[in-house]
């Protein structure tokens, strides 16, 4: 190694890069790049990139030259020489990190940007990875034509982005620049020949604006220096896109920037900072809603300076820069540079603000903690075997994967191929992974699959192939208990069936009648269960009636036995009672059904729920009739009539209620505006059915009814 490289380090920090540097040499002895330049070359300029404008340690520097010597398989080589384990570290991320060939850049950038950080083990290695990129953008006229595309591409969608975020300026606008020398040729010319053509009214501008403010600085003793910020050519081109504006048209084309010479004191730079500002903003007018404070807000990255506008003498705007000679070179060359001075070793605060810039990057949408240690990251990015990128949550297994690619593989999964070696479905992946899917035409989704997969695409799926199957089972086992039933002549009416699967400890119907598909539950213990139960209910209705047969009061000693004799003045006892389904009136056609509570309740032949009771429970219906003549008592009746919506017609009908033996207990009414209608729902008191009828008649003969239905 030459004695002039990298002699900015100590001699300790020397002799490591050296053994790294003579690894490397011998590793890639014989190999070129494109243009038949020998290929070390390119680790030699990369280390070069992150010594001298990065100024990362020394480890880093090693690492460079060892992650090539190991990609021409000298992994042995590099462990012989027993150096620290964190420069294994990131020789070990870098190598991961070139493995990445992003198949559609464009379309899944984002996710290519997390996984370069997620190989980034130690977060230094993400800088590192820039550095060997700005080499190859210096270098992209030796790459043939496809590659060239491909790796400006790649720069644009991952690189450009990633330096940003790291506070590498001064590295992203060179790659900005040489990205759009080669995607827009003539566009780069125009706008940097235009820029050399104006540097002279620039620098013109500038000593024209601090004219004014020399004597106060002076007074001041502010030392300071005075810099002409020229936006990048790739910045002003994409202005002038978004404004569809000619070079002219973009008035931020530079910006003056004061660099104040001051010691390393935060509350003295910051002082300063605002000091020059109010020199400035006495002297020129300030446009308030440009102002930019990063001086008291730092950004994640590091960068600080106070950023304004104001107008100038002639009535242009202006953007003016406040920062110290410290602030400026984090600025330009990233946060890292300012530690690399002989002698300073401040490597402990540069981890910090790299982590910091890491969290940041896996965290997009929120404020990096300073003093927390960095969470674990939730995702880990796997490939298949073509190539394509799964981001799948930590945890997740080979049958999750499965299920990311399409529903039908993951439900015929039975495991799979990691690195080539067969693993079963349960394995867990790790970032990085390329997975194959195997796959059995017979396989089928089973319960316990819930238990390990972690995604919910997952989770979803296979709970609905097991529904399915459990719906076709239950099916299969309805359609045989309903045949058998039917050959037996035995009904299995719904209470039966909600005891029995009480009694089994299940909550699921189609789970009890899956079972019966299966054939865990027999169709001939389900009869036993019937022929059973409908036993003790019987012997339980012939006690009940027994029992109520004591109880009755108004017996008709004439008539047949299982004939219960009504009477309207007995409404309120405990024998029997009045259904609220059908409010049976004196006289109607009714029947009992005993009930296991509540006695007989008394319903009208014509109940809503008549035909399911008679038919459901023939053997608690009670053939009930009413006393020759009604007594005193009376029955509550509700009647629904329409009207049209005429207010007369409200009158009409109370008039005729009070005009029999009948009166109004309850009386709403609604007006239907669309059907031009009121809706009236009443309730009346009457002795029997034949004064009812007698209403009812009545009511329908008003000149404004349209209908009557008794409820």
């Amino acid at each position: 190694m030459d004695n002039e490289l990298f002699n900015h380090y100590s001699e300790e920090g020397r002799e490591l890069i050296r053994k790294a540097y003579d690894v490397a040499e011998k590793a890639l002895e014989g190999k070129v790049r494109s243009d038949g330049s020998p290929f070390f070359g390119h680790p030699l300029a990369v280390a070069k990139i992150v010594s001298d404008e990065i100024g990362l340690p020394p480890e880093c520097v090693a690492a460079v030259f060892l992650h090539e010597a190991v990609s021409c398989g000298k992994e042995e080589d590099i462990r012989s020489l027993k150096l620290d384990e964190s420069i294994y570290t990131m020789v070990e991320g870098l190598n991961r990190i070139s493995t990445i060939k992003p198949k559609d850049t464009r379309l899944e950038a984002e996710n290519y940007k997390k996984l370069i950080i997620q190989y980034s083990t130690d977060p230094r290695v993400t800088v590192l990875k820039l550095a060997d990129r700005l080499e190859i953008m210096r270098s992209l006229s030796i790459f043939p034509k496809a590659d060239r595309e491909r790796k400006v591409l790649e720069t644009l969608m991952l690189y450009i982005p990633l330096a940003h975020q790291l506070g590498l300026y001064n590295m992203k606008r060179e790659m900005e620049d040489i990205y759009l020398s080669y995607a827009e040729p003539e566009q780069y010319r125009l706008i940097t020949n235009k820029l050399k053509a104006t540097e002279k009214d620039r620098e013109k501008l500038m000593a024209e604006f601090i004219e004014p403010l020399k004597v106060k600085l002076s007074e001041a003793g502010i030392r300071y220096k005075l810099k002409i910020r020229t936006k990048a050519a790739y910045s002003i081109w994409c202005k002038m896109v978004k404004q569809k504006v000619p070079f002219e048209g973009v008035f931020d084309v530079f910006a003056i920037r004061f660099i104040i010479d001051c010691p390393d004191d935060p509350k003295l730079e910051r002082e300063l900072c605002w000091k020059v500002f109010g020199f400035v903003t006495e002297e020129y007018e300030q446009d308030t809603r440009r102002l930019r404070d990063w001086v008291t807000n730092p950004k994640t990255n590091g960068y600080e300076s106070l950023h304004i506008t104001v107008k100038n003498r002639e009535g242009a705007y202006v953007e003016v820069q406040i920062r110290t000679r410290r602030m400026d070179d984090i600025a330009e060359n990233g946060f890292a540079s300012h530690w690399s001075y002989k002698g300073i070793k401040r490597e402990e605060t540069m981890d910090k603000w790299l982590t910091a810039v890491r969290y940041a990057l896996e965290h997009p949408d929120t404020d990096s903690p300073e003093d927390l240690p960095q969470p674990p990251s939730r995702e880990i990015f796997v490939f298949t075997p073509s190539g394509e990128l799964r981001i799948l949550p930590a945890g997740a297994t080979v049958l999750d994967f499965a299920f990311s690619i399409h529903t039908n593989i993951g439900q015929r999964c039975i495991g799979g191929k990691v690195g080539g070696k067969a693993v079963p479905i349960k394995e867990k992946l790790r970032t990085g992974d390329v997975v194959e899917i195997l796959t059995a035409k017979n396989q089928r989704p089973a319960p316990d699959w819930i238990n390990f997969v972690v995604t919910s695409k997952a989770r979803q799926k296979i709970k609905q192939a097991i529904n399915e199957g459990e719906l076709k089972l239950a099916k299969a086992g309805r359609e045989l208990l309903e045949r058998r039933l039917k050959n037996w002549k035995l009904e299995f009416p719904d209470e039966m069936l909600t005891e029995m699967m009480k009694k089994r400890k299940m909550s699921s119907v189609n789970g009890f009648f899956a079972e019966v598909g299966k054939g865990t539950i027999d169709v001939n213990e389900i009869k036993e269960y019937i022929l059973t139960e409908e036993q003790r209910r019987q012997e339980a209705l012939e006690a009940a009636h027994a029992q109520e047969a004591a109880r009755v009061h108004h017996l008709d000693t004439t008539s047949k036995d299982d004939i219960l004799v009504l009477n309207a003045k007995d409404l309120k006892g405990l024998d029997y009672r009045m259904a609220r389904c059908c409010n049976p009136v004196f006289g109607d056609d009714v029947f009992g059904f005993v009930t296991r509570e509540n006695g007989i309740k008394i319903h009208r032949i014509t109940c809503p729920n008549a035909a399911r009771l008679i038919e459901t429970y023939p053997y608690r219906i009670q053939k009930v009739r009413w006393a020759a003549s009604p007594s005193s008592g009376s029955f509550q009746v509700s009647l629904k009539v329409i009207t049209d919506l005429e207010g007369e017609a409200l009158g009409k009908i109370m008039e005729v209620v009070g005009t029999f033996k009948a009166s109004i207990r309850s009386f709403n009414v609604q007006e239907n505006q669309r059907q031009g209608t009121y809706e009236i729902l009443m309730k009346i008191l009457v002795p029997s059915n034949l004064e009812l009828d007698k209403v009812l008649s009545q009511i329908r003969a008003q000149k404004h009814v349209l209908k009557v239905n008794r409820q």
